[in-house]
């Protein structure tokens, strides 16, 4: 059972210039072979089907608490691709054809299918499958397996690191390289403590040195690179500290930490706006705003105020803007320009 928090794992700032064929490379890092949709479910299923939870606890929380963490990845991947989607087609009267040049992007599924956000899909339009998961039940066999595939992640997000000079592109896949380098080197351990083998030398790994790159130093100077979190509060995946323990040799032989819930930089993200020219979010913007701002004062929630530091997930939190009459106190002024209704 996951929790969910109205939070990005990391700060994400909206970039100064949309880019939509950054992000139709950047879609690789989410429904690619090696993207975050198959970490994810190759760790989720695997942790489904884990034989003897109790008994190899350990081994288990390790998946377990990777897992929900790449639920975070997902949610941050496709984040950063509807932001860097954000304002590539102009607001304009249908007829003027406003979507032309957006025929000419790399992923027109983009515009057409996902109203100017995400899809599941790789860097060529190839829609993320199933197929990509590995779950044989055989511990050693997915431990193996997990390694391969994180190896192989942390290559392709320093691939596309290359292809976007686009900054919330760059903070995204920085934090990832690092923490994907956890990832990487926790399968390795765990697999050294049942068999042994010191697999990154068996098996070495990309020559990949993430302190090269400004958007994974930070996190390295902060100990990112050592720490792995439990995501949960309750102490119940803490026996991952029987595989994630003792000096790492990637960190000048600091000792290694697990840490319970989520990390302390965990932020809200910023808010996408709507888009009128791809009827997004359509039926009406203003009456959908004042209806949702009457059903939050109605559930004793109000929307966010100006100087509240944050940015706002609710419209009409200022005077006279849209559904700013269903707060107490705030003034508002006829709007002449409300839509009218549509006659059925």
């Amino acid at each position: 059972m996951f929790m969910r928090s109205e939070k990005l794992l990391i700060p994400l700032q909206k970039p100064a210039n949309p880019d939509p064929n950054g992000a139709a490379a950047i879609q690789e890092l989410l429904g690619g072979k090696f993207g975050e949709m198959s970490t994810l479910n190759n760790y989720l299923h695997q942790s489904f089907a884990f034989k003897e939870k109790k008994k190899l606890k350990p081994f288990y929380d390790l998946i377990a608490s990777i897992t929900a963490e790449e639920l975070g990845h997902v949610e941050l991947v496709s984040t950063a691709i509807n932001l860097m989607l954000e304002g590539s087609v102009p607001e304009a009267d249908p007829v003027s054809g406003p979507l032309q040049e957006a025929a000419n992007l790399r992923n027109t599924h983009h515009t057409i299918v996902g109203g100017g956000g995400h899809q599941v899909m790789d860097s060529m339009g190839h829609f993320w499958s199933g197929q990509h998961v590995f779950a044989s039940g055989n511990l050693v066999t997915d431990l193996l397996h997990n390694f391969f595939l994180e190896t192989g992640a942390r290559m392709h997000k320093h691939r596309c690191y290359q292809m976007t000079t686009n900054q919330a592109a760059r903070d995204v896949i920085g934090y990832l390289m690092v923490r994907g380098g956890v990832h990487q080197a926790a399968y390795a351990l765990a697999l050294r403590k049942i068999t042994g083998v010191e697999v990154t030398k068996m098996l070495p790994t990309p020559n990949i040195d993430d302190a090269k790159i400004p958007e994974a130093r930070k996190w390295q100077e902060i100990g990112s690179h050592r720490k792995l979190y439990t995501w949960n509060m309750d102490g119940e995946y803490a026996d991952v500290k029987g595989v994630w323990s003792g000096p790492a040799d990637w960190a000048d032989g600091e000792e290694l930490e697990v840490l319970p819930g989520l990390p302390d930089y965990a932020a809200e993200g910023p808010v996408m706006e709507e888009s009128r020219t791809l009827f997004s979010p359509d039926y009406a913007p203003e009456e959908i705003y004042e209806i949702a701002a009457q059903l939050m004062a109605k559930g004793g929630i109000s929307p966010l105020q100006p100087g509240d530091g944050l940015h706002s997930r609710f419209q009409g939190s200022v005077p006279n803007s849209p559904g700013a009459s269903a707060q107490e106190g705030v003034k508002t002024e006829p709007n002449p320009t409300k839509p009218k209704k549509k006659s059925k």
